[in-house]
């Protein structure tokens, strides 16, 4: 039973005279024990709601339009506890973070439930035979960390014996059509080479229930001493890995009409290679993993650009990133000065002193190194900063809060979406983009 915390006002719930401090037990045949069982069971228009009222267990009706909300809401989203991680993975970017930081930065998540909620990516190591059933049966579409199919490479990479057997699964979901975007994070001497060339040949006999195959770069701080030694890459091993993943996609565009698998932004900047154009990414399946996230981004910039106008006050400004995006933002703010000489955005890359600067991306920027990198410069009437830096109750990962460094900077911190065309409008100051959020 799971006790339900508040009913929205007007819904079918309150209709049917549910209420705050009922204990569901199922909607029409299905027992409810999790967020997957209750979404699975509300989309009908008809449910049988049964419940516990004061011990007494009791049954209601609840019409509604197929697919409509219920109502009834629960004190967390998966209505249950998240299922944590149980492998050691030698890449794992939660164990390269430093000693002292909040809790929620050492928790490692491995829940189906997420990756069918939020896209989150999980091994498979702790699922069940049961739980695979019911993923097909639920028709659920699951991101998997997949890193090797060679059994016992997994078992060494990720640290946990049964990750070789849990392959199964992977099989399993492609048999029944599943649908899957899979992920390899890429290890020097690991999973690279003959072995990457094994794993996207098994992950392509599974297709068309592997819809797309992302291979990012594994990410290494400075904090890695006790922990499993892996090269980091150079110019010529991501180049290798570009090269042999755009040879695949070339075999894969003339068997399957399209190329499946994508190497990451961040690959290609470690080659030192120019990123693919638009429609190599063929709609973007993997945006969210940092595949065409840049290409993108600029594509809605520059659509902006072309149509926009602007006759206002002269605008001086600032964005603040990580050293991966900054040369592609410059590019873009001069050409938007260009366009419109009296709107001044300059660019400046911050180092990641707190990782190490083999980190690159804006989301793990700290408010310390911001501070310390943005403090005595001209910046302007704002600073802009991607939403990725404050994803947790807006405050950096060193816990600095945001308002913390507008007081020492002495100018607002502008957090925007990483959209185009919400920075065309911050910058031009059409909008706040904090609007967007």
């Amino acid at each position: 039973m799971i006790e339900i915390t508040d009913i929205t006002g007007g819904s079918p719930a309150e209709k049917a005279g549910l209420r705050a401090g009922d204990c569901l037990i199922a909607v029409n045949d299905t027992v409810i024990h999790d967020v997957l069982d209750y979404r699975f069971a509300v989309t009908d228009r008809l449910l049988h709601i049964r419940f516990l009222r004061d011990g007494s267990e009791q049954t209601v009706l609840i019409h509604k339009q197929e697919y409509d909300d219920p109502g009834m809401n629960f004190a967390s989203a998966l209505m249950d506890e998240k299922r944590t991680c149980g492998n050691h993975c030698i890449f794992c970017f939660i164990d390269q973070n430093p000693k002292g930081m909040r809790d929620t930065i050492y928790f490692k998540d491995d829940d189906a439930r997420l990756s069918f909620l939020q896209g989150s990516y999980i091994t498979l190591t702790n699922l069940t035979d049961e739980d695979v059933d019911r993923i097909i049966r639920m028709h659920m579409t699951v991101n998997v960390s997949v890193q090797t199919t060679d059994p016992l490479l997994r078992n060494k990479m990720l640290g946990n014996k049964n990750a070789g057997p849990s392959l199964r699964h992977l099989w399993r979901m492609a048999e029944a059509g599943v649908s899957m975007n899979c992920q390899i994070v890429l290890c020097p001497t690991w999973n690279d080479g003959d072995n990457l060339h094994r794993t996207l040949a098994d992950l392509f006999k599974m297709v068309p229930a592997v819809e797309s195959i992302a291979v990012v770069p594994f990410g290494m701080t400075k904090f890695r001493e006790h922990l499993c030694p892996i090269p980091a890459f150079t110019r010529e091993t991501a180049r290798a890995a570009v090269e042999q993943i755009e040879a695949v996609q070339r075999w894969s565009l003339s068997e399957h009409g399209r190329r499946i698998v994508y190497a990451s932004d961040e690959l290609y900047l470690l080659a030192e290679l120019p990123l693919p154009d638009d429609d190599a990414y063929e709609g973007y399946p993997q945006y969210e993993n940092g595949v065409g996230m840049l290409r993108y981004l600029m594509n809605e910039f520059y659509d902006a650009l072309e149509d926009a106008e602007y006759d206002g006050e002269p605008r001086f400004l600032t964005i603040a990133t990580g050293s991966a995006a900054a040369p592609f933002l410059d590019k873009m703010m001069r050409d938007l000065e260009e366009k419109f000489p009296s709107v001044h955005c300059q660019v400046i890359t911050v180092l990641n002193d707190f990782y190490g600067h083999s980190i690159t991306v804006a989301g793990l920027l700290t408010g310390q190194d911001l501070l310390a990198q943005l403090r005595g410069k001209d910046l302007g009437s704002a600073v802009l900063l991607t939403e990725t830096c404050l994803r947790h109750d807006d405050v950096f990962l060193d816990d600095m809060p945001r308002e913390e460094l507008e007081q020492a900077l002495g100018v607002p911190v502008i957090k925007t979406k990483v959209d185009g065309y919400v920075l065309l409008d911050t910058v031009l100051g059409y909008a706040d983009g904090s609007d967007y959020l």
